[in-house]
């Protein structure tokens, strides 16, 4: 087992990676406060873990509550169904809340987990790639609003993150994929060596090579860690280069329909919307574009934006994104892979003519 921190100055955290971690008592119990659990589940992914999860509580009083599956979930409604089973089997402020899923459960679960009763403790128990290497790690919390993704939410910081990657043996083949968006996405912000290690390995990685994907997940958590500590509530523009590609993949998400594209399919094209934007800005290299495309190809996620978007509508949802400031949108640009930067000066006209060439079919990109 590999424990990595997450270390903020005043509620530091431990990320534990392993196989097999939904059967160690020991490590759930040193991180529960209290008798009383909540596991907060869906229907997909209890059928799987719920049962091996219940047992190793099995000295705790434990209850559970399973959501729908999928991202046109993640509302106001269907967290209340947390709150309404917490209530009615009279779970106290020392009860923890489990999130055992993928991203949405992470992030409906921490969120009910700051609300309820002004805020109980919870832990992270992912069982998606793609929630293993961020939505767990970081304590943003939210559900979706019709006009934005993750517009209702609340910073707050789990107790600890168990990632057991045995969980990512019975992950769906497409769900699988879409998490690599976020693991690319650390090496374009942070750190070239691990983008060159990735374009490696990359066939290992898809074959769920064990020693690769726990590498790959532990180097993801380590930088994600490093730039949250710096940064918790996105403050210094430090945490806001985890955003690589998010304007842009939220802006599909919410115009297409949540749930219709995964969130990973909808950054990997956001991300290369950045790096090519980035090259027309002259700050990267055109080659650089190209290596970041081949590899989302490999892997078999978008690089061509949704038919069924208009430019007019992608730009209105991205005027809402949430780390705009006065009306002025900002963006997560490459300066190099490995080095993000915040830019706040791009003309409308260049965003403009970048996003009509990946939705136009005759334009080779």
């Amino acid at each position: 087992m590999q424990t990595i921190t997450v270390g903020l100055e005043k509620q530091p955290y431990s990320i534990y990676l392993g196989a097999g971690l939904l059967q160690n008592k020991t490590l759930f119990s040193e991180q529960i406060r209290g008798h009383q659990v909540m596991i907060v589940s869906n229907e997909t992914v209890a059928k799987w873990y719920l049962p091996q999860l219940q047992a190793t509580l099995n000295t705790h009083h434990c209850d559970n509550v399973l959501l729908p599956d999928g991202e046109q979930y993640k509302n106001i409604t269907e967290l209340t169904k947390i709150f309404d089973e917490l209530a009615s089997k009279k779970h106290t402020r020392k009860t923890t809340l489990l999130a055992l899923g993928g991203g949405v459960i992470a992030d409906m679960t921490g969120f009910a987990a700051a609300c309820y009763m002004r805020g109980v403790n919870y832990l992270q128990v992912p069982t998606s790639l793609l929630a293993q290497v961020d939505a767990s790690i970081g304590g943003k919390t939210a559900v979706n609003h019709p006009l934005g993704k993750n517009f209702i939410g609340a910073f707050y910081q789990p107790r600890g993150v168990i990632i057991d990657i045995n969980t990512l043996a019975t992950l769906p083949e497409r769900e699988y994929r879409e998490g690599f968006a976020e693991v690319i996405k650390y090496g374009l912000i942070h750190d070239k060596a691990f983008f060159d290690w990735i374009e490696a390995h990359i066939e290992g990685l898809l074959s769920r090579d064990p020693q690769a994907l726990t590498y790959a997940i532990a180097r993801s958590c380590q930088i994600k860690a490093t730039l949250v500590a710096a940064d918790e509530h996105e403050w210094l523009d430090i945490r806001a280069l985890l955003n690589l590609g998010h304007s842009f993949g939220h802006a599909i998400e919410a115009g297409l329909g949540y749930g219709k594209w995964l969130h990973g399919e909808a950054v990997a094209i956001g991300m290369l919307l950045a790096a090519d934007l980035s090259a027309r800005l002259a700050c990267l290299p055109t080659a650089e574009v190209a290596r970041i495309k081949t590899l989302l190809i490999k892997i078999g996620l978008p690089v061509r934006l949704p038919a069924e978007l208009s430019v007019a509508q992608m730009l209105d949802l991205m005027a809402g994104d949430k780390k705009n400031i006065n009306s002025q949108l900002r963006l997560i640009l490459l300066k190099a892979i490995g080095q993000a930067c915040v830019a706040e000066d791009v003309m409308q006209n260049q965003l403009t003519q970048l996003l009509a060439d990946y939705l136009d079919e005759n334009t080779i990109c």
